[in-house]
């Protein structure tokens, strides 16, 4: 933290679990100051400021002992709820990058989400599987757990519409075949393709999945960097115990005028010892 405070680093040697939520970046003055050159470079710099600023925000007497092994880490005043009266104009979409294998961190992120944001479902959610090592392409059994649990959340009625990041017209037709809830979109990096495929655009209009355009890069924060940014940031010495489990990136449309309400980053990390 730019002016260690001894209570927080208290706080935070106990912690196993990590949330954290930048709350609303539209609102962010730091943010309009400096335009991020890469979603990469926005998503450390939120995570820095929201520990600064929840650093700032501990007294003495909160450092003592946390009650539970979870550390909630966010931006109060820069989080919006979302009430009842206005929900039905605005649509909440997201886009969930795992780190992890583990499929049922799906289910934490969206419900996380839901109850940041107050509300029981999220109008979409766009899936972006673990990165795999170089030279290995993803297949239909990659990502069929995870699909698997999107498709749950579907049916209990957590999500309204999944959708996919990246596939090419095979993968995507193999993951509609096989599916039971079907992708409604699937999102394309116009840096790799400057032109939508033929092929994947037929497909797409043929079975009315949408297809939108995207320019995030295929990590967009590796577990190295994570660390390098608590320890930085925090100067706790277990920093390489923190392993990054999801990013989650909302953003509030309202529907009427198509303009971006609200947008911001949830995190979730937790330590290897634990």
């Amino acid at each position: 933290m730019e002016t260690t405070n001894p209570a927080a680093q208290r706080l935070f040697s106990q912690a196993t679990v990590l949330n954290m939520h930048t709350g609303n970046l539209v609102n962010w003055n730091r943010q309009k100051k400096k335009c991020p050159s890469s979603p990469g470079e926005e998503l450390q710099d939120c995570i820095r400021a929201t520990l600064n600023e929840w650093s700032s925000k501990i007294g003495p007497d909160q450092g003592l002992a946390l009650a539970n092994a979870t550390l909630e880490c966010s931006m109060p005043q820069a989080a919006e709820v979302i009430t009842p009266e206005e929900r039905e104009e605005l649509k909440v979409s997201v886009k969930l990058f795992l780190t992890g294998s583990d499929a049922s961190s799906i289910r934490s992120a969206v419900e996380l989400a839901c109850a940041t944001l107050g509300v029981s479902q999220l109008d979409s959610v766009i899936i972006v599987p673990p990165p795999l090592d170089d030279g290995i392409g993803i297949t239909l059994d990659h990502l069929k757990p995870f699909w698997e649990v999107l498709e749950l959340l579907v049916q209990s009625q957590k999500i309204a519409a999944i959708g996919t990041s990246d596939l090419d017209k095979t993968l995507l037709e193999q993951l509609h075949t096989w599916a039971q809830v079907k992708p409604s979109s699937n999102q394309v990096n116009l840096a790799s393709c400057c032109v939508m495929p033929p092929d994947l655009t037929a497909f797409a209009k043929e079975y009315d999945i949408q297809l939108l355009t995207h320019n995030d890069p295929k990590e967009l924060m590796s577990v190295t960097s994570f660390q390098e940014t608590i320890s930085d940031v925090t100067k706790d010495p277990q920093a390489t115990e923190w392993l990054l489990g999801w990013v989650l990136r909302y953003s509030i449309i309202v529907k009427s005028r198509g303009i971006i309400r609200s947008k911001g980053y949830l995190v979730q990390a937790k330590r290897s010892n634990c």
